[in-house]
């Protein structure tokens, strides 16, 4: 049986039965070729599906190993977290002190004013704003105007900073002083706003 004889295109079961009567290197040549299809099938159909499923198990385990070091590490240190978080706390605790309660605004006010008097400053605009509510505590702006020289601003600004409470001083401009159109020498006016802060409990929020 000569393979050239067989069309592909038109096989029918004589054909097939012909296979039976070839020659071995003929009958050896299609077992191979069958081995090669059939092998093939198999890699397509099966092996893929496992390849495939492989690398999606390997992705898993390094996610698996980074989430693993990650617990690993917080649990590690976990004493040292705990240590961490009591000293914000206590810090925490020790900041909100500084922060006036309804009752030491007043006080707070008094005190700004007596610093700027005491620095040899002449105040000629003090107004609290008044209260500007935030998270879990609100703002106290006072809006100052004051006179004097360059060396009493920079005497209250450290008195302001000396203070027990805490209070910032924003939008600071210092310009020269004029009366009546003229400037008065080396006498300066300072434009600047003092911020305080109040903690609001619940029932303030409310």
């Amino acid at each position: 049986m000569d393979l050239s004889e067989i069309d592909l295109n038109n096989i029918d079961v004589n054909d097939i039965k012909k296979i039976g009567t070839a020659p071995w290197p003929i009958k050896a040549t299609l077992i191979a070729i069958t081995c090669v299809a059939v092998a093939a099938a198999g890699y397509f159909i099966d092996t893929t599906e496992q390849l495939d499923k492989l690398k999606r198990v390997k992705a898993e385990e390094i996610t698996l190993k980074q989430t693993f070091s990650e617990k690993y590490a917080k649990a590690v240190n976990l004493e040292a977290y705990k240590e961490q978080l009591d000293e914000m706390r206590s810090s925490f605790g020790a900041l909100l002190r500084q922060l006036p309660n309804s009752t030491e605004i007043e006080t707070l006010l008094t005190d700004i004013s007596q610093t700027g008097i005491s620095s040899g400053l002449e105040i000629d605009y003090f107004k609290p704003v008044g209260l500007n509510p935030k998270e879990f505590y609100a703002e106290y702006p006072i809006k100052l105007k004051v006179t004097g020289r360059y060396h009493e601003f920079a005497a209250f600004v450290s008195g302001v900073a000396a203070l027990p409470r805490i209070v910032t001083l924003q939008d600071i401009a210092v310009t020269p002083f004029k009366k009546d159109g003229k400037s008065q020498g080396v006498k300066l006016e300072m434009s600047v706003t003092a911020v305080t802060y109040q903690y609001l409990d619940e029932s303030a929020k409310e």
